[in-house]
């Protein structure tokens, strides 16, 4: 296959994804300023931009973090490349330089959610209803995933369609789970309160977690086992583990398609490794936070290294 094929598929991939976790994280973001609106303040807003990796953008274009402002720049802002729509244009982008590459299912999910998206109205992104929007947006997201599984031979082209949904999935995760640790909780609130149980069910929430949480634990809503849910637990889709697993399994397919294996694949199998011998008690004894850091770079270093062997 073609390095550029291969990168228009791996891309179209991560931003069908990010465009998804996006409108999780803008959803979830949502649900607790409803919660708790004489507490909200901007320290919800502020996170999800911080959690979105959108900060700094956000902030040379902005003074404060409103709501409006925060939704306006994560949906469809033109100057956020990581802005919903920005996402759903660039994935149409790459799809359509890929074409052949395409089944029939995964083009028309690709192109139909581009032509629905253009034609949305400003009230579609008011603060009291883009809850919808942000439904639809992870509707769509879905129809493509399934599109890929469903219909996408399993060759070099699915392999590295999937490694780019992988890749971006075990970011928005470690993400999520690290501003929630840090930043979400109020400096007045102590941890167990009301503000802290809702915020933490609404972190499993945003990624279709809570109801696996229970099945798994059978227990009120702990932030430890929730840590370890959503990065020690391979039955979880969206946990690291589970993400890194995936990758390996298609680096894996990869290498043997090719007949070589490279750094990436040293990389990749370092990182599973690491997390399917930790302990969550060992990660919390080493510091949350900086384990979050760590796998966040490796994971771009991951990224990079593919792109590097395969997509250059």
């Amino acid at each position: 296959m073609l390095s550029r094929t291969a990168e228009n598929l791996y891309w179209l991939a991560r931003y069908v994804e990010r465009a998804e976790n996006m409108a999780r994280l803008l959803d979830v973001t949502i649900r607790m300023a409803g919660l708790f609106p004489h507490q909200a303040g901007s320290n919800e807003w502020h996170s999800t931009l911080i959690a979105a990796g959108c900060a700094n953008g956000f902030y040379a274009k902005h003074e404060d973090a409103t709501p409006a402002a925060v939704i306006h720049y994560m949906t469809r802002d033109p100057d956020n490349s990581s802005s919903i729509l920005s996402c759903l244009e660039t994935a149409r982008r790459n799809s359509r330089a890929v074409r052949t590459a395409l089944t029939a299912d995964m083009w028309e999910a690709v192109n139909s959610t581009w032509l629905e998206a253009r034609v949305l109205q400003e009230a579609e992104f008011a603060t009291e209803s883009v809850h919808r929007f942000l439904d639809w947006v992870k509707e769509r997201s879905r129809l493509f995933d399934g599109a890929v599984v469903g219909t996408m031979l399993r060759n070099d082209a699915c392999w590295f369609t999937r490694l780019g949904t992988f890749i971006e999935r075990a970011d928005s995760t470690a993400r999520l789970i690290d501003v929630k640790y840090h930043v979400l909780l109020p400096e007045y609130e102590s941890v167990g309160g009301a503000a802290d149980y809702h915020q933490w069910a609404a972190i499993l929430r945003s990624v279709s977690a809570l109801r696996a949480y229970h099945w798994v634990y059978r227990d009120r809503i702990k932030p430890w086992l929730i840590a370890e849910l959503l990065i020690l637990r391979p039955e979880t889709p969206r946990s690291l583990i589970a993400c890194l697993g995936e990758i390996m399994l298609n680096l894996d397919l990869l290498a043997q398609n090719y007949g070589r294996r490279n750094e990436c694949h040293r990389l990749a199998g370092q990182m599973h490794a690491k997390l399917r011998f930790e302990r969550i008690d060992q990660i919390f004894q080493g510091g949350l936070h900086e384990f979050l850091t760590g796998f966040i770079n490796a994971n771009i270093e991951l990224g990079n290294e593919i792109s590097r062997q395969y997509l250059s």
